[in-house]
C-alpha cells in the first residue's frame, strides 16, 4: 500500500492521539515497568532529539483529564506524528516504534507506571 504525505497543515497526517510528555529518566523507568507488566502495555514512545523527554502516545481525549505532576498531555488531532518506522516528527525518533507496540498506551496504566517510576527515582536519589 502506498501512502503520500499531505502538505496541508490543516489536514491530519497521523493517528488521532494525544501525547504524554515526561522527563527522559522517568519515562525510561516507566517503559521498563510497562514492559515487565502483564501483556504488551506500552504503545509507541517518542524521544526528542536531545533525549531530554519521552512522549507516550495515548488515546485521544486523554489530555482533557490528565493531571500527573511533572508531565504534560497534548492533543495532536493527528497532526505532526507519522506512525512509520522512520523519524516520526522533526527532531525526534522512536524509542518504542509502531509495530512493536499497541497503538496507544492505556492512560491509567501509564499513570501508575509514571508514579512507580517517580518513586523509584526518588528512592535511588536519596541513597546517594
Amino acid at each position: 500500500m502506498m501512502t503520500s504525505r499531505n502538505n496541508d497543515p490543516l489536514e491530519p497526517v497521523g493517528p488521532d492521539c494525544d501525547v504524554v510528555t515526561v522527563p527522559a529518566r522517568q519515562g525510561l523507568e516507566a517503559v521498563d515497568i510497562l514492559r515487565r507488566g502483564a501483556g504488551d502495555a506500552v504503545g509507541p514512545v517518542l524521544h526528542d532529539g536531545g533525549c531530554d523527554t519521552l512522549g507516550f502516545l495515548v488515546p485521544p481525549g486523554t489530555a482533557a483529564a490528565w493531571d500527573v505532576p511533572g508531565s504534560v498531555c497534548t492533543e495532536t488531532d493527528g497532526r505532526g506524528i507519522c506512525l512509520t518506522p522512520d523519524r516520526p516528527a522533526e527532531d525526534s525518533g522512536w524509542l518504542v516504534p509502531p509495530g512493536e507496540a499497541d497503538l496507544a498506551t492505556d492512560p491509567a496504566v501509564l499513570r501508575e507506571a509514571l508514579g512507580q517510576a517517580q518513586r523509584m527515582i526518588e528512592a535511588a536519589d536519596s541513597c546517594s
